[in-house]
């Protein structure tokens, strides 16, 4: 059979999954979602998610997402539970437990032990005359017709409905809990997302000794001299009390160089070369932001001087720095 022979079967593999979804949605009885959610959004501790073999690594999965978006999560085998692992659950945790047949041995063992410590349980089961159904305390029917396995036996259809089931909670839980995109992002800092919400100019900037200054009055060859020494390609021009008057950019010294005569270029100054009122941005804004102010616009600049309330100068930060941090 050529490859072009199997794309029936995989389409129609995908459409029986994304039905069994659907059929799931259908099926969910509004009080018991009710009762998960509020269970869920009340909890004080963390949410334990249990589950063996393919479940088990959906409950990875569901406590990863819960987890990143405000629903402090983790996963817990049956079998490390009952020697030593239910030392994580408290009381004031809620333990969600994944199982299709709802009969697997290693939960079933485990529910008295969960009773005892009078945590909420709530079950996501294909089978809701199981015995986790029935000592559950909210049940979410998570039952499907088939599998996709050819010989119905691989777990493939149910677990996709149950990690459909645990999005659905843990973004509903989101917003129950007013999530912004800044607290995502705090939880995400090495994604573009969360650098972009979080990386500040203050963590890129080059400032104290590698803050590159020189003094208003300072001849050419003082800037040449501070801009080889920063090794920035720029330097910031300061007056007695550290306050910004100016910057100077390699380009700049170089075209101020090529229009001087000889005569003038013994006595020319900073003063002369530099951008007098640069474009500025202070420590606390977003490195983001600061990228934006040098790209958007007409003539883009490589470098900004970074400047406190009271316009002194603390550092310098360039385009480079903050395309090398990822953003």
């Amino acid at each position: 059979m050529t490859s072009k022979g199997h794309f029936p079967e995989v389409v129609s593999i995908l459409r029986l999954e994304s039905d069994a979804i659907a059929h799931t949605a259908d099926r969910l009885d509004q009080k018991e979602v009710e009762n998960v959610v509020s269970l869920l959004a009340t909890c004080k501790g963390k949410v334990v998610i249990v589950g063996v073999g393919k479940s088990g690594i959906i409950a990875q999965k569901i406590a990863a997402t819960m987890t990143s978006t405000g629903t402090a999560a983790l996963h817990l085998h049956p079998s490390d539970a009952l020697h030593g692992g239910l030392g994580i659950v408290s009381s004031d945790d809620v333990v969600i437990v994944l199982s299709n047949s709802g009969e697997t041995d290693e939960i079933v063992g485990m529910l008295p032990y969960l009773k005892h410590r009078q945590v909420p349980i709530i079950a996501v089961v294909g089978n809701l005359k199981s015995t986790l159904a029935r000592r559950a305390d909210a049940v979410l029917d998570a039952s499907v017709d088939q599998e996709a396995c050819p010989l119905n036996l691989a777990p493939t259809t149910s677990t996709t409905v149950a990690l459909a089931l645990g999005d659905a909670l843990a973004m509903t839980l989101m917003r129950v809990k007013g999530l912004t995109p800044d607290d995502f992002a705090i939880n995400h800092p090495a994604g573009r997302l969360g650098k972009r919400l979080t990386l500040k100019v203050a963590d890129l900037m080059h400032s104290g000794t590698q803050n590159p200054t020189i003094q208003m009055g300072a001849t050419w060859v003082a800037v040449v001299q501070g801009i080889s020494n920063g090794g920035l390609g720029a330097v910031n021009v300061v007056d007695e009390s550290g306050q910004l008057m100016g910057v100077i950019t390699d380009g700049d010294l170089r075209r101020a160089i090529q229009q001087a005569d000889h005569a003038s270029l013994k006595e020319l100054k900073c003063e002369e070369i530099m951008t007098s009122n640069p474009v500025v941005v202070a420590p606390d804004v977003l490195a983001y932001d600061a990228l934006r102010l040098m790209e958007d616009r007409k003539s883009q600049i490589s470098v900004l001087p970074v400047v406190d309330g009271a316009r002194v100068c603390v550092g310098l930060i360039r385009l480079h720095d903050i395309v090398r941090s990822g953003l």
